[in-house]
């Protein structure tokens, strides 16, 4: 494939992406229709199908780029295995891509209880536990707790600041 059709299935992509996150942020995932995206990108419905099987696989591959964003913040932590605790850092991306974080949790389908038992047997937690599961249900109960603070932040508008944020959950965690 030469260059030119690269650039333009890139471009096509980017369309039916950006289309997606916009009609995502009014409406739920089985709402929307192949059809309502390739009308609003003023695209065939051919070009959507040679990218994505469906509105679910469009789902999917968003979700991981938006996952592999957040990744991107953290490359020592993630080569390492480590946790660095610098929330400051998300929280100031999140502050700065605001639309991207809400198309990010109306994507989170379901309980990312996976990436959880993951963190708890790959962060080193278990040292500070008894054992990997009470390291499971600590970092369960923080990373929901995180999320919820996080998601009616995005929905006020985020109007704290991240380091107003940082100091509510810190002060939070701390007291419990």
């Amino acid at each position: 494939m030469n260059t030119f059709d690269n650039k333009r299935k890139k471009e096509s992509c980017e369309r039916i992406k950006r289309t997606f996150i916009e009609l995502i942020q009014t409406r739920e995932l089985n709402e929307i229709k192949v059809s309502d995206i390739c009308k609003k990108a003023e695209l065939n419905r051919s070009t959507f199908y040679s990218n994505y099987i469906d509105i679910y696989d469009l789902a999917d591959k968003v979700k991981e780029e938006l996952f592999n964003e957040v990744l991107s913040l953290y490359p020592k932590e993630v080569e390492s295995g480590t946790h660095s605790y610098d929330f400051l850092k998300l929280l100031e991306h999140i502050y700065e891509n605001q639309l991207f974080y809400k198309t990010y949790f109306k994507l989170s389908y379901g309980e990312d209880c996976d990436l959880v038992r993951a963190m708890a047997e790959n962060s080193g937690f278990e040292r500070y536990f008894d054992n990997k599961e009470n390291a499971y249900y600590h970092i369960t109960f923080f990373m929901y707790g995180f999320n919820a603070v996080i998601k009616k932040w995005l929905h006020y508008g985020c109007k704290e600041s991240p380091e107003e944020i940082l100091n509510i959950i810190k002060e939070e965690y701390r007291q419990k």
